[in-house]
């Protein structure tokens, strides 16, 4: 099989049309050309753009932001999609493939606000937005008081939103500011043992068709294996607890010479069951072995209690 991409052809990357989206797929794009590739983009609307009243919980998942992008590849409109790699579904759909997992940027969740400098400066009873629940069951684990509420749009709609004060505080992800050049809106940014990371978060993640050889050859270079390894981890923690939106599950791996420090935690939407975090740690060299641990911290998290999810 010819593995090589011909060089009269032309790369062609799908993407949102979201201002983040399109900065993800800009750098990829010059990733790429600066290797000697032809590459434009497509540009689309996801049903995750179009419905922005409901949470992504009730209307289908993260998927909604990736389906019609995979639609592309597989009707041969586009070669690839770059995906946020929080977005991407734990299991992707029979005939398409992960064919790189790039250098992953700010891992951590930002407190943004314009009158409150942290979390504990808010007062009782105060408005944080956010669409994940996740970030829901980890805020409210410490700040009881506080009023979740929902909210959901691109970035710029986000903060918008926060402008026109709808909420005093919301949380986003750092990467997503830091792309953007919106660092200044930082007041200050969680650490991981105050705001566990979702699985992925803050790493770009570039899908294809399985059969495209030639494809999964010219995406080697862009590819950064300790991201790719500690995304897989954290993302077999999430697919062995049946992992979706739905479900309030943090995970994220350090690394400290060969050996991945995977963290992950789970927590009870109701506010019936405690906090369950579980800590595991072991030598990586393999995406073998980054599930194999990711695994084994998703049933400690069932020994203690976590409940499992529906898949989607």
């Amino acid at each position: 099989m010819n593995t090589a991409i011909s060089p009269d052809s032309e790369i062609v990357i799908a993407t949102r049309e979201s201002r983040l989206a399109l900065w993800q797929a800009e750098h990829v794009q010059a990733r790429l050309q600066a290797l000697g590739h032809s590459v434009r983009l497509l540009g689309m609307t996801t049903k995750g753009d179009q419905i922005l009243d409901r949470s992504l919980s009730k209307v289908g998942g993260k998927g909604l932001f990736v389906k019609e992008l995979e639609v592309a590849l597989e009707e041969g409109r586009a070669d690839i999609a770059v995906h946020s790699l929080k977005d991407v579904p734990m299991e992707l759909p029979e005939g398409f493939v992960l064919a790189c997992v790039m250098e992953r940027e700010d891992p951590r969740d930002a407190f943004v606000s314009p009158n409150y400098a942290a979390l504990d400066f808010l007062p009782q009873g105060a408005t944080v937005g956010t669409s994940s629940l996740r970030r829901q069951v980890l805020l409210q684990a410490q700040r009881p008081d506080l009023r979740i509420a929902p909210l959901r749009g691109n970035l710029d709609t986000r903060l918008r939103k926060l402008d026109e004060g709808h909420y005093d505080a919301i949380v986003l992800a750092a990467a997503g500011l830091k792309r953007l050049g919106l660092e200044e809106r930082i007041r200050c940014a969680f650490e991981a043992d105050e705001m566990l990371p979702a699985a992925g978060q803050g790493a770009l993640g570039i899908e294809v068709r399985a059969d495209r050889a030639d494809l999964i050859a010219a995406l080697a270079p862009l590819a950064h294996e300790p991201t790719w390894l500690g995304v897989a981890a954290e993302r077999a923690v999430s697919r062995s607890m049946g992992g979706s939106c739905s479900m309030p599950l943090a995970a994220h791996g350090i690394w400290q010479g060969d050996e991945l420090f995977l963290r992950a935690a789970w927590g009870d939407l109701e506010g019936q069951l405690a906090l369950v975090q579980v800590d595991e740690h072991a030598t990586v060299t393999t995406l073998a072995e980054a599930e194999a641990l990711g695994e084994a911290v998703a049933q400690q998290l069932r020994a203690s209690g976590a409940r499992m999810g529906l898949s989607s």
